[in-house]
């Protein structure tokens, strides 16, 4: 599938008790890439989560990929994202095989993006953007940055970091081909909200 669009990663806190509600609602408004994040040893509950959104995504036309978790991306047949510290990126590739989406994080360096799509990567992923309810802190990421990466790295580039509806348009200006979202989209009160906002950042994609 093309990587463009808006790519929404999943937070065990935030959407506690309304998970796939609020997932099938961002899918309704045009979420391209789903990240199942959910850093807890709890393995019964994550794999019924995964399975359940897998067929979500399915519904509507969306991938699935799995937030460090290898083993159960394979289970499951679908996409992987890994940090820095998740693993290595080839390995993965040789796992889930030539066709799964993987993605890595490649914080504010192009040199670790090099690397990722010599071993194999789907997408680099740059951030923090902005100022982030997720992973607070300095941003340490910059437009320039995607301009650069957009030159030397043939790849989908992801943009992640307190990304929201108002500077969205500045990231995908400059070579952003997903923007990846947490609190943006799902920090809204309802489902209907979080529907509507999946559908404003997904017409950001396809100006008229």
């Amino acid at each position: 599938m093309k990587l463009r669009g808006l790519y929404a990663i999943t937070d065990s806190q935030l959407l506690a008790g309304k998970l796939l509600p609020f997932v099938e609602a961002a899918l309704k408004g045009g979420v391209k890439l789903l990240q199942y994040r959910d850093k807890s040893i709890d393995e019964a509950r994550r794999l019924r989560e995964a399975e359940a959104l897998r067929e979500c995504c399915t519904r509507y036309g969306a991938a699935l990929i799995i937030n460090d978790d290898a083993e159960l991306a394979a289970r499951l047949g679908v996409g992987l994202h890994l940090g820095q510290s998740d693993g290595s990126l080839s390995v993965a590739r040789a796992l889930l095989g030539r066709h799964a989406i993987i993605g890595g994080t490649c914080h504010a360096q192009l040199e670790l993006a090099e690397t990722a799509a010599k071993e194999g990567a789907s997408y680099v992923a740059f951030g923090r953007f902005f100022d982030s309810n997720t992973k607070p802190g300095a941003p340490a990421a910059n437009v320039e940055l995607l301009q650069a990466a957009k030159a030397r790295i043939n790849l989908p580039i992801v943009a992640i970091g307190g990304v929201t509806l108002d500077n969205a348009p500045a990231l995908i200006a400059h070579g952003a081909s997903m923007v990846a979202v947490v609190h943006g989209l799902f920090g809204a009160g309802s489902a209907d909200e979080v529907e509507r906002r999946a559908r404003a950042f997904s017409d950001l994609f396809n100006p008229n």
